[in-house]
C-alpha cells in the first residue's frame, strides 16, 4: 500500500470510531446493575479505604456536606500515596484511623506534594447524556482514570466509568465492513516504546516502584528479569530513590506487572503500620502474592510486535484488559499499550 493510501485508511479508521464515540452517550456504557460508593469528607480516611476494599471498588466521589456538593474523588492510589508520605516523613501513621478525609485533603503538604492538588480544586464529572467522545476528552484533558456519571436532577451518582469501560462498549457494539485496522500496533506507535518505557526488576522494592510510578505518572510497571539474557543487567550499587539502578532503558524478559490497583499488600496488612512496612517488600514477593485469575483487568497480558489494531480489538473482546505489553521474539518487553492509549488514538484530530 502506498504511504498516502495507508494514511487515508488510518484516518478513516480514526474518524469512524470518533463518530461512534460521538454518537453514544455515557448511559450506554452503564451496566444494568451495579454499586456505587460515595464518601462524606467527615469520615476517617482509613475507614473509607477499607470500605473501598470491602466493596471491591477503586474510587469513590467525595461529598462535602457544608457545601452540598461533590468536591473530589478518593481512589485506592490516593491512600497508597498517603502511606508513602507517612513512610517518608516517619509521621505517626496510626493517626489515619481518626483523621477525616477532609482533614487529610485539606492538609496543604499532602494536598500539594502528595496528591498534586487534584482534590477540592475542581470536580470533573459528566451526566448520563454526555457523549462518550466528550467523556473521553474529560478523562484525557484532566488526566483522570475515573469519571463519575451523575444525574443532574438529584445529584445521584450512577457509576464511575473508565477508559476500559468505554473500550469494552466500543468493541462490543462498533461495526465496520471496511478493513481499516490492519496496521500493527507497533507501527502505529500507539502506546509507549523502547527508550521511553519504564521498567523495574524483581529485586526492587514496592516503595521504589511506587516512587517511579508517581514520578512518571504511570498506573503500572512491567517487571523484567534483566539477568535472563544478561541484557542491561542492573548495577546494585547505583542509586534510584535510595537504591537500585536507573530503570530508564532497562530491557529484559517480562516476568510480571505491578499495577497501582493491586492492593494485596494492603489487604494482608493488620493495620496501617503493617501496611507501611509492607512497602519494603520486593516486587518478586509482591508478584508471588498476586491473584492468578487471568480475567483480572490488570493481569499480565503480552502480544507480539506484529499484532494489528484489529487483533487488539478482538483480544479485548475475549479478555478485558487495562494494558498489553508488547514483546519481541525473545520475550523481551519493548512497549506497552493501555486502554487509555487506544482511546486517545481515536481522539486524535490530525488531518
Amino acid at each position: 500500500m502506498l504511504r498516502n493510501e495507508q494514511e487515508v485508511v488510518r484516518r478513516a479508521g480514526r474518524q469512524a470510531i470518533s463518530a461512534f464515540l460521538d454518537g453514544h452517550n455515557c448511559f450506554s456504557v452503564l451496566r444494568a446493575s451495579g454499586k456505587v460508593v460515595v464518601f462524606d469528607t467527615r469520615i476517617p480516611i482509613q475507614l473509607a479505604f477499607y470500605a473501598l476494599v470491602e466493596h471491591d471498588m477503586q474510587a469513590a466521589p467525595l461529598w462535602e456536606e457544608s457545601m452540598c456538593q461533590f468536591v473530589g474523588l478518593l481512589t485506592v492510589s490516593d491512600f497508597i500515596d498517603i502511606l508513602r508520605y507517612y513512610r517518608r516523613t516517619t509521621a505517626d501513621v496510626s493517626a489515619l484511623a481518626t483523621r477525616s478525609i477532609g482533614d487529610i485533603l485539606n492538609d496543604p503538604i499532602i494536598k500539594d506534594t502528595v496528591l498534586g492538588g487534584r482534590h477540592h480544586d475542581s470536580f470533573a464529572g459528566a451526566d448520563s447524556g454526555t457523549s462518550l467522545k466528550q467523556a473521553c476528552k474529560q478523562l484525557h484533558e484532566n488526566n483522570l482514570d475515573f469519571l463519575p456519571i451523575i444525574m443532574p436532577e438529584d445529584m445521584r451518582v450512577l457509576a464511575c466509568i473508565t477508559y476500559t469501560n468505554i473500550l469494552e462498549h466500543l468493541v462490543t457494539h462498533f461495526r465496520e465492513q471496511r478493513r481499516l485496522f490492519d496496521d500493527s500496533i507497533y507501527d502505529l506507535r500507539i502506546g509507549t516504546y523502547n527508550e521511553k518505557l519504564i521498567t523495574v526488576a524483581p529485586h526492587q522494592t514496592l516503595a521504589e516502584a511506587l516512587d517511579l510510578m508517581h514520578k512518571h505518572n504511570l498506573s503500572a510497571l512491567p517487571v523484567v528479569d534483566t539477568n535472563e539474557n544478561n541484557i542491561d543487567a542492573p548495577d546494585p550499587g547505583a542509586a534510584i530513590g535510595g537504591s537500585s539502578s536507573s530503570p530508564e532503558g532497562r530491557r529484559g524478559r517480562i516476568v510480571g506487572v505491578y499495577s497501582r490497583s493491586d492492593i494485596t499488600f494492603l489487604t494482608k496488612a493488620t493495620d496501617a503500620e503493617d501496611a507501611v512496612s509492607n512497602l519494603d517488600l520486593t516486587l518478586r514477593e509482591v508478584i508471588a502474592q498476586q491473584r492468578t485469575d487471568v480475567t483480572t483487568p490488570d493481569a499480565l497480558h503480552t502480544v507480539s510486535m506484529d499484532y494489528t489494531l484489529q487483533s487488539i480489538f478482538e483480544y479485548f473482546a475475549q479478555l478485558r484488559f487495562n494494558r498489553l505489553f508488547i514483546i519481541d521474539d525473545q520475550e523481551n518487553v519493548v512497549g506497552v499499550v493501555s486502554a487509555r492509549d487506544l482511546v486517545a488514538y481515536f481522539l486524535d484530530d490530525r488531518d
